[in-house]
């Protein structure tokens, strides 16, 4: 099992881009499978209801999120939603704005994650690359605390080490 950090409000968020080598070692199809059976997992997850629980609706923001894991992992440019933002990740932060993710959505959102990187035939190390990435970013979309507050990750505090 995957390590877990806590998400510190305000605090600054170091990560590094995912190797390109892990989107080389599944290629275009082997990422969509990995991100196609990561989204089945949010499905049935306790996470679901950020999601639209129509099949056909479902389906779009798997095929969608599967694109920008694509072109985040060092793929083709296929991913359009963001693009004129120039960068990836301050459009993932903002867009995850609109909805309330608690610690507890991350850590559900990471272990959906974690199953499906466990049946997917790579090297290890590839699998240990792309889940420091994750885990480290994955902080930047918490918003809401148990302690009823609120708080949105500014660009400043992502700091991507090269």
């Amino acid at each position: 099992m995957y390590e877990i950090t806590p998400m510190i409000k305000g605090e600054e968020v170091h990560f590094r881009l995912p190797d390109p080598a892990f989107y080389e070692a599944l290629g275009y199809e082997g990422m969509k499978d990995l991100m196609y059976r990561f989204y089945d997992e949010i499905y049935e997850s306790s996470i679901a209801n950020f999601f639209p629980q129509d099949e056909e609706e479902f389906a779009k923001v798997k095929e969608k999120n599967a694109l920008f894991f694509i072109q985040l992992c060092g793929g083709p440019k296929v991913y359009e939603a963001g693009s004129q933002e120039g960068d990836l990740h301050k459009y993932m932060i903002r867009l995850h704005d609109d909805f309330s993710i608690y610690e507890k959505s991350r850590t559900e959102w990471l272990g959906c994650m974690e199953t499906a990187l466990r049946h997917t035939d790579i090297a290890q190390s590839l699998k240990d690359n792309f889940w420091e990435y994750l885990e480290a970013f994955s902080k930047l979309t918490v918003n809401s605390f148990t302690d009823g507050s609120h708080y949105y990750a500014a660009y400043t505090q992502m700091k991507i080490d090269k």
